[in-house]
């Protein structure tokens, strides 16, 4: 089976650094993932991409060395077997509260006896190799969403669940949690300390935590702070960014205030 280059890059102690695809156009996703990232999330929950073109998606991003991952819009195990039948090697799981819904979730990812997946990977297994049913229980990474006042509080037990791999914090939600506006890259201390707690917790757990971020800046802060992903910037940021920079760079040149 095709290495998943997450699982590698964890185990000899490394980061990884994610983008993020909220545009629904497989040329956008296949130049966004030449960039360098090491792995490029599909965004199923808040991006534009659906059932209908997720599978162009993945081909996109599989044209390139990053590693496909896909954001589910709800923990719902069809729509989280499909997206691995298509071929996503990593599922990030929104809203996870409690351990019941964690286990939810890996059974979907598992074929059994660890799960409840179904046989029928349509895609995977012409691109993921024809070990795909042997390896495929230990290659997929689960991360779940620890974004909720309920998730808090279930901290210990959803981070103690088998076969939940990561952790991903959710910054914007998890300001909502915490009785803030959201924001992305959030300075505030209580803030950040609760995303230090959550990571605290899952890497007691064995778990690995992921950071949403919005800046590079904020991303390699949150790596020297012990996070094991970061994500750093979305196709949309990147563009209306550079947009910004030219319209601004181009009224400055022209003594134009904007």
């Amino acid at each position: 089976m095709k290495p998943n280059k997450i699982k590698q890059l964890w185990a000899q102690g490394k980061p990884v650094t994610l983008g993020w695809l909220s545009i629904a156009n497989s040329f956008t996703a296949e130049m966004m993932a030449s960039q360098g990232f090491d792995a490029v999330c599909i965004d199923m929950q808040h991006g534009e991409t659906g059932l209908s073109s997720l599978m162009e998606m993945l081909q996109g991003v599989s044209a390139t060395d990053a590693t496909p991952v896909v954001r589910v819009g709800w923990n719902e195990p069809a729509a989280i077997m499909k997206a691995l039948d298509f071929g996503a090697s990593a599922i990030i799981v929104p809203l996870i509260n409690n351990a019941e819904e964690a286990r939810k979730a890996v059974s979907a990812c598992r074929y059994p006896p660890a799960g409840d997946r179904s046989s029928g990977p349509v895609r995977a297994l012409q691109i993921h190799g024809p070990d795909y049913f042997a390896k495929a229980n230990d290659d997929i990474i689960l991360m779940a969403m620890i974004e909720t006042k309920e998730g808090l509080v279930n901290l210990e037990e959803i981070c103690a669940t088998p076969g939940v791999d990561a952790i991903y914090i959710g910054p914007a939600d998890l300001s909502y949690a915490l009785g803030m506006a959201p924001r992305a890259d959030n300075p505030d201390p209580l803030h950040m300390s609760t995303c230090d707690r959550i990571k605290e917790v899952a890497h007691r757990h064995g778990k690995k935590v992921c950071m949403h971020c919005a800046s590079a800046e904020f991303a390699a802060a949150a790596v020297k702070r012990g996070f094991d992903l970061v994500m750093i910037t979305s196709d949309l940021g990147s563009m209306i960014a550079g947009v910004k920079l030219q319209i601004n760079a181009f009224n400055e040149a022209l003594k134009i205030k904007s």
